[in-house]
């Protein structure tokens, strides 16, 4: 009998022709598109947590310049007044990059700009804090005024605001002007002090490193994706 051939008996069609379907992709596929929002609700949070803690930075920045100030003493006026100018200087520019984000507190692009501005700024406060060791503390000044000096700041905003990398612009500067500063001045310790500082921001910056790569170890063996990793 002829007649038109059976689409569905056709030779040429052959099962290699039809396309495959992959049924493993489709919850593989949604696994990892649901990690990849998992990981920005995670990055947004941590801009907004540093949105909300960078306040908290600008308000410490002059009270420790003004205990350094005077714990420290010995140094002139105009001096100390030229290094709280430098200070209050770090301090608004902080203020004023928290003021323009803070009206959009989880726009990723705000959060972006603001973590951006946020670093340029603590990189301005570090040179500003180091320039202290030149300018508010006077040259007969101990190895542990100068270490204390040099590292307590850091300290204080790597708590208040737990973000590495800002905590190292910041504590760069610092480290260096001081530690510039005991020899060049010199301090009573001279190439000691300088050594100890820049020991001691060493350490900082290592804690620093190793918490948050054990914090972002723990937050990448959360995530639905660490289960697709091989």
């Amino acid at each position: 009998m002829t007649g038109r051939a059976n689409p569905f008996f056709d030779i040429a069609a052959s099962p290699a022709d039809a396309p495959a379907l992959d049924v493993a992709a489709v919850p593989r596929d949604s696994v990892v598109r649901l990690a990849q929002m998992h990981a920005e609700a995670v990055e947004t949070a941590r801009l907004a947590n540093l949105l909300g803690r960078a306040l908290h930075a600008a308000i410490a920045l002059p009270v420790l310049a003004v205990a350094a100030v005077i714990a420290g003493g010995g140094a002139s006026l105009p001096s100390t007044i030229a290094w709280a100018i430098l200070i209050a200087v770090a301090s608004l520019s902080i203020v004023r990059a928290y003021g323009h984000a803070i009206g959009q507190p989880f726009e990723r692009a705000t959060l972006h700009a603001f973590s951006q501005d946020l670093s340029a700024c603590l990189l301005y406060a570090g040179f500003a804090w180091g320039a202290g060791a030149f300018l508010a503390l006077s040259s007969s000044s101990s190895g542990g005024a100068a270490l204390l000096f040099g590292c307590v700041p850091a300290v204080a905003i790597a708590l208040l605001l737990r973000e590495r990398q800002a905590v190292l612009l910041f504590l760069a500067p610092v480290a260096t002007l001081t530690a510039f500063a005991c020899v060049l001045r010199p301090f009573a310790g001279g190439a000691l002090d300088a050594a100890l500082v820049l020991i001691a921001g060493a350490i900082v910056a290592a804690a620093m490193v190793a918490a948050s790569r054990y914090a972002a170890k723990r937050q990448d063996l959360s995530l639905p994706g660490g289960l697709f990793a091989s």
